[in-house]
């Protein structure tokens, strides 16, 4: 049983822990856009969340089938740093996408303890079909814009992304080289 008084001191670590305010703290907190946000996130994910229940999966293997199909021969480094995730719960997700053949695991040619990732033609239709879901939401709210708002868009989503890895994102995201 946990100790209440150390789930009291751990909770506050983490309050202490919560970066400090920006500079720009005294600018009114643009509610309604984070809110917009938030919709628009929940309703994004509606459609292809009720394709992954049906399979037993969730939103992390929609995210690890989506950038293994999208880069063939992925490494398990690689898609760790792209989710920002643990290599536990990685691992979780990843053996069940494995064992239910919607993902192969390669040893590397070149780096035998490297292991490359590829969606199986299993994999490679469920992860068109989810991303032909989310296609279609995304084109209809483009079509809706003025002339250059996909722009506009592209724009604010990068401004989102830390500065510190836009770069890298975009080069990801275009499959350019990054250098």
């Amino acid at each position: 049983m946990t100790d209440p008084g150390s789930a009291r001191s751990a909770l506050a670590g983490r309050r202490e822990s919560v970066a400090a305010p920006s500079k720009q703290a005294s600018a009114p907190v643009p509610y309604e856009l984070i809110e917009l946000f938030f919709f628009a996130y929940r309703d994004f994910v509606s459609d292809p969340d009720r394709l992954l229940s049906e399979l037993d999966f969730g939103r992390a293997h929609h995210r690890v089938l989506h950038f293994v199909d999208r880069n063939p021969g992925l490494t398990i480094a690689e898609l760790l740093d792209i989710l920002k995730i643990t290599k536990q719960s990685l691992n979780r997700v990843l053996k069940e996408l494995v064992e239910k053949s919607f993902i192969d695991v390669a040893t590397g040619t070149l780096d035998r303890r490297q292991r490359h990732l590829h969606t199986t033609p299993m994999g490679h239709a469920l992860a068109a079909r989810l991303a032909a879901l989310q296609g279609e939401r995304i084109r209809a709210a483009l079509a809706a814009l003025p002339a250059g708002g996909q722009g506009a868009v592209e724009a604010y989503l990068s401004a989102i992304i830390d500065a510190d890895e836009r770069k890298r994102v975009l080069s990801r995201i275009r499959k350019e080289p990054v250098g």
